[in-house]
């Protein structure tokens, strides 16, 4: 497979007359925009708003973000989904830099749902505060699940990516300022200098614990509690073959941004032929049962082994629960001679003296950690708020609370907060974009 990704650097949002990119502006025509979104009739009132890095704005509650993209060749952005089923991975597309198109809920939140600050010290906890952020900010007609703790948020969710196809066809017809090649000789077929070299796998676990169909990641449109551990091309993953879900504690969750500029596999790619062989990545599952979990572990590690992988990076999306595939596949990676480091978060309480996972084993010794979701959060007010403040408490939004017995609300009536890590719209980044370390006290 060979994907090309044509990139455009953007500057600055506005809105306009049209719909075009022009030296870093990007111009929408907000009424089209939004006429364009009003044809889901699930969507029953709708505002664009931007927000920019170092304006004083708190976003919540955000439900999903995605990169602006456009196929070349007219195809959709993520098959299965928003179109066709057809193969991702190949081909060419053109994407907007240094953006997003945000999912964002006018009233109702719920417990996926995360907050992004775009200056101050809660900018420090989300990667999308570096971003300028289009936030489709609107209202469903989804009454059956508006008073929901989970939610599906299928109409914002699937409203911000069409939005994003929307957004992405004013570069269509331009040329890209830079392009970026991605491409894997087919592993048998690769000169002797690179399999010389350590073959590692990376193995992503993503969120598909909902036994209910409708709030887990999606492949290719398939949800992923139905699906086993498979072999994939890392440019399918690059390509919007998975899309993120609406499940996890927000700090904890992928979005499908990030699964469309995934972090991990883009340094892989880069060492790929000179520290290391880049085999691919193996995309398991997070279901609920012993069983489950342990059948996921074994497929994994028979797919690793009979790669010829050496070495393993395990990265999970979420925690809790998941902690248990995660050690579980750890161990059998392990067993199979593949040595393995995982990226994690972790939950050790407000004080930070808790197990930091479920559940532990001596063979996950080497463990990357991008932080404490339950670290305490005191953040001032912002100018303004794009979505409903009130959500933060009153929707249960995993990290908010109405009140606390020592610590009050979550929402100050002077518009400061108090929050748990948890709450921070991906925050925790696992997919590498984590700048947290650990320092030894």
């Amino acid at each position: 497979m060979r994907l090309e990704i044509g990139n455009f650097y953007v500057n600055d949002v506005r809105f306009g007359d049209i719909n075009s990119y022009s030296q870093g502006v990007l111009t929408i025509n907000k009424k089209e925009a939004l006429d364009f979104i009003m044809e889901d009739d699930s969507i029953v009132e709708a505002d664009i708003v931007i927000a920019k890095p170092g304006e004083s704005k708190r976003i919540v509650p955000i439900k999903e973000a995605i990169e602006a993209r456009v196929r070349v060749d007219g195809r959709c952005l993520f098959p299965g989904v928003t179109g066709t089923l057809e193969q991702a991975g190949d081909g060419k597309l053109y994407a907007l830099k240094n953006m997003s198109v945000m999912a964002v809920g006018k009233h109702w939140g719920s417990f996926g749902d995360g907050l992004v600050d775009m200056s101050g010290e809660g900018a420090d906890y989300s990667y999308f505060s570096k971003l300028i952020n289009v936030c489709l900010v609107a209202n469903t007609n989804e009454e059956f699940e508006q008073r929901e703790q989970q939610k599906k948020n299928r109409a914002l969710r699937w409203g911000a990516m069409r939005l994003a196809e929307y957004i992405g066809r004013s570069v269509k017809e331009l040329i890209p300022e830079s392009r970026e090649i991605f491409e894997l000789t087919p592993i048998t077929k690769r000169n002797k200098n690179t399999t010389d070299l350590p073959s590692v796998v990376y193995v992503m676990q993503a969120q598909s614990q909902m036994e209910m169909l409708g709030y887990n990641d999606l492949l290719y449109g398939w949800d992923m509690n139905r699906t086993l551990p498979t072999f994939m091309h890392p440019n399918e993953i690059l390509d919007g073959a998975i899309i993120g879900g609406s499940f996890m504690p927000s700090s904890s969750k992928w979005s499908t941004y990030d699964m469309q500029n995934l972090p991990t596999i883009k340094e892989l790619y880069s060492e790929h032929g000179k520290t290391l062989n880049f085999l691919g990545v193996i995309v398991s599952n997070l279901n609920v049962s012993l069983e489950q979990k342990n059948r996921a572990a074994l497929y994994v590690a028979q797919i690793a082994k009979s790669l010829g992988a050496d070495g393993a990076i395990l990265a999970e999306e979420g925690y809790g629960n998941p902690d248990a595939d995660f050690i579980a596949c750890f161990c059998a990676l392990e067993d199979a001679g593949v040595k393995t480091v995982g990226m994690t978060n972790e939950c050790t309480g407000r004080d930070g003296k808790s197990q930091p996972l479920v559940v532990l084993n001596e063979q996950a010794n080497a463990i990357v950690s991008c932080g404490n979701v339950s670290q305490l959060l005191y953040l001032p007010p912002m100018d303004e708020v794009i979505g409903e403040f009130e959500s933060i408490g009153r929707d249960g939004l995993s990290g908010g609370w109405e009140g606390d017995e020592k610590l009050g609300p979550s929402v100050a009536e002077d518009g400061s907060i108090i929050i748990e890590n948890n709450c921070m719209f991906c925050g925790d980044q696992v997919v590498g974009w984590s700048k947290k370390t650990v320092v030894e006290y």
